[in-house]
């Protein structure tokens, strides 16, 4: 059996949810590695073939980033080209002079890393990113430092020494080990941590996470009291510079705020939270143009399945059904909301399937609209 991203990460998911999301470091051994993510070769391949531009990679030797002027060339006579293009032998250059390259966004082109992210993005529920780090025999990238969020590190090439400090004393040290290929170390934010490598160089992938907390909720409460008319008032005459007097509206206003937050409606409010938190990501349009061009051979007997990765979430409206994707919200009248919920509970399924919900014909221009839209794809 498959495993997810998830547990090819951390083994078992919910002694890893229990005991360690966020609370302690954890090193699992992956025994297949990760080379079906991205091996050494593939780095070398997007160094060397895929005329990458100075915004993908950077160089770090000492703690120190190198200027980009050490490992990139301008772009030329090229009419709209503006920024520095990496040089490939410029790379390979400071590489051999112990400098570390950092891949920057895979998860933006690189697909098997696209597909592995949104599982595990999925499976987590906040944002992600990878970046590469290919680090030259006996160097160390970075000193020791703190990371603003949650990492995966997992080992892809060679060997690499890391220490993780305990998040509150420093002196003490939580795992100090050698990872090899398929090793994965969790390091929550705020545990201090370094690395160097051996005799050999090494390779690894880093999966940023990027959280989301309940500010977002707080963000959207904010947006909804500044459409009140109650909280537009203008300060009292005197309040900026008398402190008991600006105490007083202060004081007031809480009450006010009070007051409205028990009226407010808290379906509105978690549809406003909704597309903001889920309408973060790209959706993966692998083999669109085929779908597209094969639109008008859809019928009633056509087989279709939810796209990789896609979302689909419903949220009632006052005039309509919401229909909440990766990337969009989608506006549909209350009679489609049956079927969306069957679309929305079915990985896989023919369109007929729709019929007790809609008429045939209603069934195949919804899916023709949901295949035009990323949702669903033609088996």
């Amino acid at each position: 059996m498959d495993l997810s991203a998830l547990q090819r990460c951390v083994g078992d998911v919910d002694g890893f949810l229990e005991r360690h999301w966020n609370r302690a470091p954890l090193l699992h051994e992956y025994p297949d590695g990760f080379d079906d993510l991205a091996s050494l070769d593939d780095f070398d391949r997007m160094i060397a073939s895929l005329g990458l531009r100075a915004s993908s990679l950077r160089m770090v030797r000492d703690g120190m980033s190198l200027t980009p002027t050490a490992y990139t060339v301008a772009p030329g006579k090229q009419p709209r080209a503006s920024e520095r293009l990496v040089s490939p032998a410029l790379v390979y250059r400071r590489f051999s002079e112990g400098a570390t390259i950092v891949l920057e966004s895979l998860h933006r082109f690189w697909e098997p890393l696209t597909d592995f992210c949104r599982d595990l993005e999925l499976a987590l529920g906040h944002r992600l990113q990878v970046n590469a780090y290919i680090t030259p025999p006996s160097s160390q990238g970075f000193d020791i430092h703190k990371d603003t969020h949650d990492v995966f590190v997992l080992q892809v090439s060679g060997s690499k020494n890391w220490t993780v400090y305990d998040r509150d004393d420093e002196d003490e040290v939580v795992i100090r080990r050698e990872i090899s290929p398929g090793s994965v170390l969790y390091i929550p934010t705020g545990f201090p941590h370094d690395a160097t490598t051996g005799s050999g160089a090494s390779a690894h992938l880093t999966v940023g996470i990027l959280p989301r907390d309940a500010t977002e909720i707080v963000g959207e409460i904010a947006k909804l009291a500044e459409e009140e008319p109650i909280f537009k008032e203008r300060l009292e005459v005197g309040a900026a510079v008398d402190p008991s007097a600006l105490r007083a509206v202060v004081e007031r206003n809480l009450d006010e705020m009070r007051a409205w937050l028990d009226k407010v409606d808290v379906d509105e409010l978690t549809a406003r939270v909704a597309r903001k938190v889920m309408s973060t990501s790209q959706p993966i349009l692998r083999g669109q143009l085929r779908q597209l061009a094969g639109l008008d051979s859809i019928e009633a007997s056509t087989e279709v399945r939810r796209r990789r990765g896609a979302t689909c979430a419903l949220l009632p409206g006052e005039a309509g059904l919401r229909v909440m994707l990766a990337d969009r919200e989608l506006q549909m009248p209350l009679t489609a909301r049956d079927a969306m919920t069957y679309v929305a509970t079915h990985e896989r399924f023919p369109v007929s399937d729709l019929h007790p919900f809609l008429t045939l014909e209603s069934a195949v221009v919804l899916v023709k609209r949901l295949v035009r839209e990323g949702l669903l794809e033609v088996l």
